[in-house]
């Protein structure tokens, strides 16, 4: 029973398929700008960096309306 398992775990090992390109990149920070918000507590990364100023505006908006203080 035993050998069987391990003959079994073998084959497994030798036939994972491959990960996909698109997938191994998801996460990646590479050939991406860094924008600050918060003052520097938030990071985010963009792929553009022409729109780091209205990327900061639409933070900034949301956390306003998510934040709202009573009056």
């Amino acid at each position: 029973m035993k050998i069987d398992t391990i003959e079994n775990r073998m084959n497994l090992a030798r036939n994972r398929e491959k990960i996909a390109e698109d997938k191994s990149k998801m996460g990646s920070t590479k050939d991406k700008y860094p924008v600050l918000l918060n003052d520097g507590r938030t990071t985010i990364y963009i792929s553009d960096k022409s729109k780091a100023e209205e990327t900061k505006l639409k933070y900034e908006i949301l956390m306003k309306s998510r934040f709202q203080t009573r009056p």
